[in-house]
């Protein structure tokens, strides 16, 4: 499962934008990867006023991070799809300029990686894996 760790310096994001970032995040990967919607996690954080620094200065300027924890074994074209498509969503929802959005994805092996109990499957085999959850944990998943 994908973990997207959103993280601002500089602004506040209202309630209706994380939910939008949340949604161009998880439709981003599922559009670019074919991973099922319900692997995408997204988590919120922001730095304090005074505790974000560039060159060693102080940042006054409104930015937006993510750091994207996802499973090797996809390719670089594909990935930098990922990272534009959630790039100008992301800008466009902040209302700030795509300079000021920067995205990270860092690949782990799948056998590194255990989420709902098991060890993820490569990418591709999700519909196999996806078998082995419970119907009680199915049914609590968005579709």
């Amino acid at each position: 499962m994908p973990t997207y760790t959103v993280t601002v310096a500089n602004l506040s994001l209202s309630p209706q934008q994380k939910s939008q970032i949340a949604e161009a995040i998880t439709a981003a990967h599922n559009a670019q990867t074919g991973a099922p919607r319900f692997f995408a996690q997204v988590l919120f954080s922001a730095a304090n006023q005074g505790d974000h620094f560039v060159g060693g200065r102080a940042n006054t300027a409104p930015q937006v991070y993510v750091h994207g924890l996802v499973r090797e074994g996809r390719s670089i074209e594909i990935k930098q799809g990922l990272m534009s498509q959630m790039l100008e969503e992301i800008a466009h929802i902040v209302e700030i300029t795509a300079e000021d959005v920067w995205i990270y994805l860092q690949d782990i092996p799948a056998t590194q990686m255990i989420e709902f109990g098991r060890f993820l499957p490569a990418p591709g085999e999700e519909a196999e894996w996806e078998k082995g959850i419970s119907p009680e944990k199915r049914a609590s998943l968005p579709k």
